[in-house]
C-alpha cells in the first residue's frame, strides 16, 4: 500500500494555459497597451474603493492615466428600494430567493462609459460588465469572508447589493445578493477576460480569462477537491481543531464546509503566494454535462445538488432542534426548486453521544408547540426528549432526515452531513437558551417549523425507516459496497465502501457525478481511466465528475478504509 498523508487544508491545482500573477502591478500589466474601458465587476461585499485605489496606483506607476467610474452611483434609487431592501413586513428570518437581474438596477438604461483618448477608464462595481467595456475582469472575494464578518457582528457598510452606504444585513446577503451576483457572474463566465482574487492582504492574484476557462475544462474531467474551512457557532466543538489542525478565529470548529456548491472554491496556482480561488459552481456552469451528467443536468440545471459538510460538537453543545422546509413550502415560500433533505453520518464521537431524530409515538404536536412557545417567550428550558426520539450516535451509523423531520446532532459528535445543497433554511424549534455572539437570544423560526413539521412518521417507523441497516450491493475479496441510506422522497442515496485489504475497488460514475469522503482509515488513491490520480486522506471529500466513467479506489496505509459515497439516484 502507498503511504498515507495528512489532511490537506489547501488543495491546489496547476493553472492550464497561463500563470497566476501576484500583486496590482502584475495584474495591470496584463492589459492591452492602448486606450480602453476596463470594467471590473464582482460581489457587493467586496471593498470597491480599495480595489479602485489599488488599480489606479498600479496604472499610475506605469505612467498610464486613469479615470474612474463607480457604476453603483448609477443604480436607480427607486429600483434599489423595491428589489434589494426588505420591507418592514418582511420575514425576519428568511427571504424568497431574488429573481431580478443586475440590469434591473439600471431601469433607465445600462451604464454607458466612453472610451478615453488615452489611458484607462476604470468602471467598477456590481453591474460594471453591462457597460460595454473593451476588457472585462471579475473581482472576487469568497463568500466566507462576509459570513465571518456576520458571525463577529462586523458586516461592513456596503456589503449588501443596492445599499453601498448602509450597514450590511444577513438576510439580504444570503437570499438577495448572492443569488443575483452568482447568476450575473455565471452569465458572463464565458467572456470574462481576467479573474482578480482580492482575498490576499498583500494584494490580489490574477489569472487570464482564457486560462481560467482552460483550467476549469481540465478540472471538469478528473477528481477535484474544494478548499475546506470551518465556521464557528455557539454550539461548536473542537474535533477539527484538535484532529485536523484548523485554527478557528472564534474558538471552535462547528461547521466544516467540505463541499457546499454555492460557497465552495477550487484553489488554482503554483503556490500560496500566487493562487486564485475559482468558484466550484463554474464547473457546473461551463461544463454541466461532463461534470454533473446529462440526467442530473436535465433535472437540476447547473445547480450542484448534493453537499458534504461537517457538524463538529465534540467538546461542544447540542445543535438546535429544528427541521427543514418540505418540498412545496420550499418552492412556493422560498423559491428553491428542490428542498433540504439531509442525512447524518457519524464519523466519530464521544461515549454516550446522541442524535435527536423523529417524533415519539405518543407525541402531542399541540403540547410540543406549547412547550416551544413557552421556552421562547419566557426564556425557560424544555426537554426535547419528551417529544422527539433520542438515538445512540454510534460511529458508522447513518441517520436519514427527510424534510419536515425534527432533528439535532447532540453534543460530542462529529457528523458528516450528506444532504441536498439548500442549506440556509434551518427552521428552529428550540436552541437550549443559547445566545449569539452579540449576547442576544438566537432567533427561533418556530412558526415556519410547525408549518413544515411532518407528524406522519413517528415511533417505530422512525427507527425502521430513518435509522437503516446497511444493505449489501456488491463485494469481492477484501472489500464490499453497501447501501446505507435512501428514501423514495430523497433524490440521492448514500453508499459505503469498506476496504480491508490492499485490493483496489473498481467503480464507475455511469454518467452521474460521485462524491467521496474517507470516513475511516488512512485514505485512498483515486485512479481514472484517463490516467489521472488523486490522493484522498482521512476526512477529506472529493467530487468525481460524471464524465470520468470507470475509476478505482486504491487503499493506502495498513488499516481498513471506509469511504462514504453519494450520488443522485432519481432522474
Amino acid at each position: 500500500m502507498s503511504q498515507p498523508r495528512r489532511y490537506e487544508h489547501h488543495p491546489r491545482y496547476v493553472a492550464v494555459g497561463g500563470a497566476v500573477r501576484a500583486g496590482w502591478v502584475s495584474a495591470v500589466e496584463a492589459l492591452p497597451d492602448r486606450p480602453l474601458v476596463l470594467a471590473v465587476d464582482g460581489p457587493a461585499a467586496l471593498d470597491w474603493p480599495a480595489l479602485a485605489e489599488g488599480m489606479t496606483a498600479a496604472l499610475h506607476a506605469q505612467g498610464v492615466p486613469v479615470e474612474v467610474c463607480d457604476v453603483r452611483e448609477q443604480w436607480d434609487e427607486q429600483a434599489v428600494r423595491k428589489l434589494c431592501v426588505p420591507g418592514p413586513d418582511a420575514d425576519p428570518f428568511f427571504l424568497e430567493l431574488a429573481e431580478f437581474t443586475m440590469a434591473d438596477l439600471f431601469p433607465a438604461g445600462l451604464p454607458v462609459i466612453t472610451r478615453p483618448s488615452s489611458g484607462v477608464m476604470l468602471a467598477f462595481g456590481p453591474g460594471a460588465a453591462l457597460c460595454g467595456a473593451d476588457v472585462l475582469w471579475w473581482a472576487d472575494l469568497p463568500k466566507r469572508y462576509a459570513e465571518a464578518a456576520v458571525t463577529r457582528g462586523e458586516l461592513p457598510v456596503g456589503a449588501n447589493l443596492g445599499r453601498p452606504h448602509q450597514v450590511g444585513e444577513l438576510r439580504s446577503l444570503f437570499y438577495t445578493d448572492w443569488p443575483v451576483a452568482d447568476r450575473h457572474r455565471d452569465a458572463w463566465a464565458a467572456r470574462i477576460d481576467g479573474w482578480l482574487d482580492v482575498q490576499g492582504s498583500g494584494g490580489p492574484a490574477f489569472l487570464d480569462g482564457d486560462a481560467v476557462r482552460a483550467t476549469l475544462a481540465h478540472l471538469a474531467t478528473g477528481p477535484v477537491r474544494t478548499r475546506p474551512y470551518f465556521n464557528s457557532t455557539p454550539w461548536g466543538g473542537h474535533w477539527a481543531e484538535q484532529e485536523l489542525g484548523f485554527a478557528p478565529q472564534d474558538h471552535n470548529t462547528a461547521l466544516g464546509y467540505e463541499l457546499i456548491a454555492p460557497e465552495s472554491g477550487v484553489l488554482v496556482g503554483d503556490s500560496a503566494d500566487a493562487q486564485v480561488e475559482l468558484p466550484f459552481q463554474l464547473l457546473c456552469v461551463l461544463h454541466p454535462r461532463e461534470f454533473l451528467g446529462a440526467d442530473v443536468h436535465a433535472r437540476f440545471g447547473t445547480s450542484f445538488p448534493i453537499r458534504f459538510d461537517y457538524l463538529d460538537t465534540v467538546g461542544g453543545g447540542n445543535l438546535s432542534l429544528h427541521c427543514h422546509p418540505r418540498e412545496q413550502y420550499m418552492r412556493e415560500r422560498f423559491g428553491w426548486p428542490y428542498t433540504q433533505h439531509e442525512s447524518y453520518y457519524v464519523t466519530a464521537g464521544e461515549p454516550g453521544a446522541q442524535v435527536f431524530l423523529g417524533l415519539r409515538r405518543d407525541v402531542d404536536p399541540e403540547a410540543l408547540l406549547r412547550d416551544v412557545r413557552t421556552a421562547a417567550e419566557q426564556g425557560t428550558s424544555m426537554d426535547p426528549s419528551e417529544h422527539v426520539q433520542v438515538h445512540p450516535a454510534d460511529a458508522g451509523q447513518l441517520f436519514l432526515i427527510p424534510a419536515g423531520t425534527p432533528h439535532a446532532s447532540g453534543a460530542g459528535n462529529l457528523v458528516l452531513e450528506v444532504s441536498a445543497t439548500p442549506y440556509l433554511y434551518s427552521l428552529r424549534l428550540y436552541d437550549w437558551q443559547r445566545v449569539s455572539s452579540s449576547g442576544a437570544p438566537r432567533p427561533l423560526s418556530h412558526a415556519h417549523a410547525f408549518a413544515n413539521l411532518d407528524t406522519s412518521r413517528r415511533g417505530e417507523d422512525v427507527r425502521k425507516e430513518l435509522v437503516p441497516e446497511p444493505q449489501p450491493l456488491r463485494s469481492e475479496d477484501g472489500w464490499r459496497e453497501e447501501l446505507i441510506g435512501g428514501l423514495p422522497e430523497m433524490f440521492y442515496a448514500v453508499h459505503r465502501f469498506v476496504i480491508d485489504s490492499p485490493q483496489a475497488v473498481e467503480d464507475d460514475t455511469d454518467g452521474r457525478f460521485h462524491i467521496l469522503n474517507v470516513a475511516a482509515g488512512d485514505g485512498v488513491v483515486i485512479e481514472t481511466r484517463n490516467g489521472r490520480t488523486h490522493a484522498l486522506a482521512f476526512a477529506e471529500t472529493i467530487t468525481v465528475p460524471a464524465g470520468v466513467g470507470a475509476y478505482r479506489l486504491r487503499p493506502v496505509g495498513t488499516r481498513p478504509v471506509t469511504v462514504v459515497k453519494s450520488l443522485v439516484t432519481q432522474p
